[in-house]
């Protein structure tokens, strides 16, 4: 009975799901730093769509993105509009937090393997 629950456990993993307009993303926990309400920012018309400039967060100015603006769409900033603050990977030291655009609260979700795949094609960087 212990190795059968040690099994469910090890292939269950805890995620969080971040609302975007038109679908979830699902992200580790260990990459949300914190959730932040919406503040708009300044952006440069030279930049690419995704890119909505940057917003200050712990006295830090942080790039701002829109996945939904990466994968084609159009930019949506509804009434419940939310910034997560997300830990960057990479090992830049100028670039140690990275900002994403949702739409409401992400919640809670464990994943299995049962958890399907979708291919999402992304607009050029």
């Amino acid at each position: 009975m212990h190795e059968r629950r040690h099994n469910q456990r090890s292939s269950q993993l805890t995620g969080l799901l971040l609302p975007l307009a038109d679908r979830n993303l699902i992200l580790p926990n260990v990459a949300v730093a914190e959730l932040i309400d919406y503040q708009s920012s300044a952006f440069d018309l030279d930049t690419p769509p995704w890119y909505l400039g940057r917003v200050t967060w712990r006295e830090r100015q942080i790039p701002l993105l829109s996945f939904e603006s990466a994968c084609g769409n159009k930019i949506v900033i509804g009434e419940r509009a939310r910034i997560v603050i997300l830990n960057a990977l990479g090992g830049l030291p100028t670039l140690r937090f990275i900002a994403l655009l949702v739409q409401g609260i992400p919640r809670s979700y464990k994943l299995d393997s049962q958890l399907s795949y979708v291919d999402v094609p992304l607009c050029a960087l």
